[in-house]
């Protein structure tokens, strides 16, 4: 490659790298908005779905005030809080290691109602009350106020513990509320089993599973006796909250119920209660459980890489590479996420990828369409289109030298041309030819030939280069069919413009050749050249000889497919060369392909009287058949002839 072009391909390489990460960048900020934050937030949901083990691995149950509790107490919302007071003996009684309720005793309601619930709470540590924060608005100003338990019950030793989440835009709470003073904090700080908990790790909730992961339990079975077997409630942490949304009390306002990975968006059957929420917080505390979102900085280096590589790897000719780089990304996000519980955003990165390709792809678009320009434009009155658009996909191919191929060559030629074109004007000849060149053209490039050249009246084409052909000798042979078929039609053309009829000779051969570009430094052609091109255009000649209108070597038949019947004519020795070649013709009648081969080989084995036979039966079928007629004379002749060292049954074509 030349330095100017390699200058080129570097200046290039490095468009397509800042435009690929420029791209890349900018799609990689958006994802840094509201609707990119939202994507991401949904990816996160779906990992979550895919990642939860279904269990929670920590001593935890809810103790629900739910529909069944109402109905098997008698009891409306809110309960008296003596009934919470039997519940939390109860559980002290059981050996619960603590006791959370997720409601906000904030009024009092009765001294002895109130009184009952505060000796309970004394006497029965440690009891985690919930606290809250609630937002007033006014007409300037939007003010937060704090919401904390009766300070009676505080005085009995109650603990708050704030419940407050905050939801995402969409109202999926998916962030752990940070702070000592949390319920899920203080529940297991003061739990029995304390001192093997650990830290709960990250800002993001490890949610374990789906609504009803944490081990449920109706209020009445926890308050009513005999419900539950003794010791049920040994060394766990139990929290109470409202789970129904039956009650009319809690359908009216629609509090403690909040969206979660695992619901779509409203707040229907799957949407977890406020307790839950607090268990799987607790659950994240107690085992180290929490999802850490990585450094913004990782998803960064992530987008550049992956720019880079689109740009420097040459996405734009290989798609699949986009597709691969976006499956490992996605597939690092997930497996940091499944595995470390570390939260690198997919979306982002991803969309950049898509940037970055789309970027690579149109500056590599707009790099080949000039390169193709260019070279169309310098080559296209030279060589075949097949080859200009090779060229164009391998500019390097611009250049003197060739490679050695192994292709079938065809030589065409019209009889007795020459004298016709002194009885035609330089008009008609020029006729003759426009019209038989474009017809015999698209029938060539139809079956994947390269028209090498117009020579007079003749046509060098080949198969099996510029580009590779597994079958050429099999598409020549088809092509060959199609063109003499096509003679007769333009007979009838020609015929029809007053002009003479013509007749056409095809001769075959497929052997190795040199194939590529030809000539000088200023002036060069795309052509083949060697044997194999030498001996096809004598295989064109011969036909004369045989009265044949296609004539192909051995070594075309060799590869042709069976459906392509052969009549074996002669074997015949080209001029300058001593190594015989058969020579077949494509026929279509099998007795006389069988005549014509036994009598050949009986010549070939001196058996006179058996190859007369079978050319007199051949011509039986073939009157004045010129190859049988001619084979019949060299019978003649040798049968006269006495044997002799060096004899052959060959016929040579130069003494034709």
């Amino acid at each position: 490659m030349s330095a100017a072009a390699s200058s080129e391909r570097r200046r290039e390489r490095l468009a397509r790298l800042a435009a690929a990460v420029l791209a890349a960048l900018v799609v990689w900020l958006m994802s840094l908005t509201a609707a990119g934050r939202l994507a991401e937030a949904k990816a996160f949901d779906l990992f979550t779905t895919l990642a939860a083990p279904g269990s929670i691995g920590a001593p935890v149950v809810i103790v629900a005030i739910d529909e069944p509790s109402f109905q098997e107490l008698g009891l409306q919302w809110p309960f008296p809080r003596s009934l919470h007071a039997r519940l939390v003996e109860r559980l002290h009684a059981d050996g619960a290691a603590a006791v959370g309720f997720d409601v906000v005793f904030a009024e009092p309601t009765s001294a002895g109602e109130d009184g009952a619930f505060a000796r309970a709470i004394a006497a029965s540590p440690p009891v985690v009350l919930a606290s809250s924060r609630e937002m007033l608005h006014s007409a300037n100003a939007a003010l937060w106020t704090d919401v904390q338990p009766l300070a009676q019950l505080l005085a009995a030793g109650a603990l708050p513990g704030d419940i407050s989440v905050q939801p995402d835009a969409d109202y999926v709470v998916r962030r752990r509320p940070l702070g000592a003073g949390t319920m899920a904090e203080q529940l297991a700080r003061h739990a029995r089993a304390a001192g093997s908990a650990r830290a709960a790790r990250g800002e993001l909730i490890e949610y374990l599973g789906p609504r009803g992961t944490v081990d449920t339990r109706s209020y009445y079975q926890a308050v009513l006796p005999g419900l539950l077997p003794p010791g049920f409630f040994r060394d766990k942490v139990v929290l109470v909250g409202r789970t129904s949304r039956s009650a009319a009390e809690l359908r009216q306002v629609r509090a403690d119920l909040f969206n979660s990975p695992f619901v779509s968006g409203e707040q229907g059957d799957s949407a977890f209660p406020g307790v839950e929420i607090q268990a799987t917080l607790l659950a994240n505390r107690l085992a180290g459980g929490g999802v850490q979102a990585l450094s913004p900085a990782w998803a960064l280096a992530v987008v550049v890489a992956a720019a880079a590589i689109l740009a420097l790897g040459g996405a734009a000719l290989h798609p699949a590479l986009g597709a691969t780089l976006a499956a490992l990304v996605l597939g690092l996000s997930w497996s940091l996420f499944a595995v470390q519980r570390w939260w690198l955003p997919p979306m982002g990165p991803l969309a950049a990828i898509v940037a970055a390709g789309a970027a690579t792809g149109l500056l590599h678009f707009l790099a080949v369409r000039r390169r193709a320009l260019r070279v169309r434009g310098l080559f296209s009155q030279y060589v075949p289109p097949q080859v200009v658009a090779q060229l164009v996909e391998q500019p390097g191919l611009v250049r003197l030298g060739g490679e050695a191929r192994e292709i079938t060559v065809m030589f065409t030629d019209l009889a007795g041309f020459t004298g016709m074109s002194e009885r035609l004007s330089a008009e008609q000849t020029v006729e003759v030819l426009s019209a038989y060149f474009s017809a015999m053209t698209p029938i060539v490039h139809r079956h994947g030939g390269t028209v090498d050249k117009y020579i007079g009246d003749a046509i060098m084409a080949f198969w099996g280069a510029p580009l590779p052909d597994a079958a050429h000798a099999e598409h020549a042979v088809r092509a060959a069919l199609e063109m003499q078929a096509a003679m007769t039609l333009l007979e009838d053309e020609l015929r029809g413009r007053g002009l003479p009829p013509i007749v056409m000779r095809i001769g075959l051969h497929t052997g190795p050749a040199v194939v590529g570009n030809v000539g000088s430094d200023i002036r060069f052609a795309y052509t083949a050249v060697g044997d194999t091109v030498n001996l096809a255009a004598r295989l064109e000649g011969a036909n004369k000889a045989f009265g044949t209108g296609i004539l192909l070597s051995g070594a075309t038949a060799a590869r042709l497919p069976p459906d392509l019947p052969l009549r074996l004519l002669d074997t015949v020795i080209v001029k300058g060369k001593s190594e015989p070649v058969q020579v077949f013709t494509p026929c279509a009648d099998a007795d006389v392909r069988e005549h014509s081969a036994a009598a050949l080989a009986a010549f070939a084995g001196r058996r006179w009287e058996e190859s007369e036979a079978h050319l007199r039966s051949l011509l039986l079928l073939r009157p004045e058949d010129p190859a049988a007629l001619g084979l019949l004379e060299r019978v003649a002749a040798a049968r006269a002839a006495p044997d002799g060292p060096g004899r052959t049954s060959a016929l040579a074509l130069d003494k034709l």
